[in-house]
């Protein structure tokens, strides 16, 4: 097991959002680097302590590389924030990166560095090793879990994204000029134009086999079978993406109809649409998508070719 200590506004909704990301073990809430001891909650909220609202997480590596931890943990705050997060001001209420072992400093450096580049304003993330760490009282540990309705500054729908975190993003870039050179015309056509392949004659609308299905242009993994089924329209059917950030959303009325057109977050392809008559038990959902957007990787061949981590969601 590996540790890291995370602040990220009030530790409460900073803990619940960190403890439900798959291969996090064990959280608690804390004040971290500041200059008095056992300090409680009310001294940490003058803002005269230097503490900052933290959460010690205890996670497995090989679960969950630091990498990918941190790039959750950016999704839940606004990093070029100073001594603010949502509607929480002060000190106390910082973000920051703190940690134990010195060999996890150029994880995190370079791990900064991904993230300055993606943003307009300069990271406001604090980075230090760990200097102190008081376990904050009982009242707020686990807050949420047993205070379901209590105050939260992040919204359900990041909470929703950390339960189901399995692709780390930043492991794939968008393709370039000499990838889509080696597309198929119509694998370019479907990616590049919004083309739409013929129902009932592509390569994947009966595919039954298990495995996982990645963007054609990237390699980033999109959905899974234990997802897919038939509705009968002859194109490959999901009931959900294999992770809810692997995909974007953009409204597309051509052809006369109004409909939410779906492509993948990194390469920017067009992989199809999605419809609300998928099955209820399902979720209700019905990703309609091309089989010229995808590359099928059977289960057998998922670790060899470097999706081995996914191989328990295929049932």
């Amino acid at each position: 097991m590996a540790e890291i200590y995370l602040a990220g506004g009030c530790f409460w909704g900073t803990e619940k959002y960190l403890s439900l990301i798959r291969g996090v073990t064990f959280t608690e809430v804390g004040y971290a680097n500041g200059t008095k001891d056992k300090p409680t909650y009310e001294e940490v909220c003058t803002g005269t302590t230097g503490h900052a609202e933290t959460v010690h997480v205890v996670y497995d590596p090989h679960v969950l590389p630091l990498e990918f931890l941190l790039e959750l943990y950016y999704e839940s705050i606004d990093p070029t924030s100073v001594n603010r997060q949502g509607e929480d001001v002060g000190e106390q209420y910082r973000t920051g990166i703190y940690y134990t072992d010195p060999d996890d400093l150029p994880i995190i450096e370079q791990s900064i560095k991904k993230l300055a580049e993606r943003l307009d304003k300069p990271v406001a993330i604090e980075v230090k090793p760990l200097t102190s760490f008081w376990r904050a009282e009982e009242f707020h540990q686990k807050y949420l879990d047993k205070n379901p309705e209590g105050y939260c500054h992040i919204p359900k729908s990041k909470m929703l994204r950390a339960a189901r975190a399995v692709v780390n993003s930043t492991d794939y870039s968008p393709p370039n000029e000499e990838k889509l050179k080696n597309l198929s015309p119509l694998q370019y056509d479907v990616t590049q134009n919004a083309a739409t392949e013929p129902p009932f004659k592509n390569e994947y609308w009966d595919e039954r086999r298990p495995g996982i299905y990645v963007d054609i242009t990237t390699g980033k993994p999109l959905f899974v079978s234990t997802d897919k089924f038939d509705s009968g329209c002859g194109w490959p059917s999901f009931a959900r993406p294999i992770d809810p950030a692997v995909v974007t959303y953009h409204r597309d009325t051509s052809h006369g109809m109004d409909r939410i057109e779906v492509r993948s977050r990194v390469g920017n392809a067009h992989l199809g649409h999605v419809f609300d008559d998928g099955p209820e038990k399902l979720g209700g959902l019905r990703y309609c998508i091309n089989s010229a957007a995808l590359r099928f990787i059977p289960k057998e061949d998922m670790e060899k070719e470097g999706y081995g981590y996914l191989i328990e969601f295929v049932k």
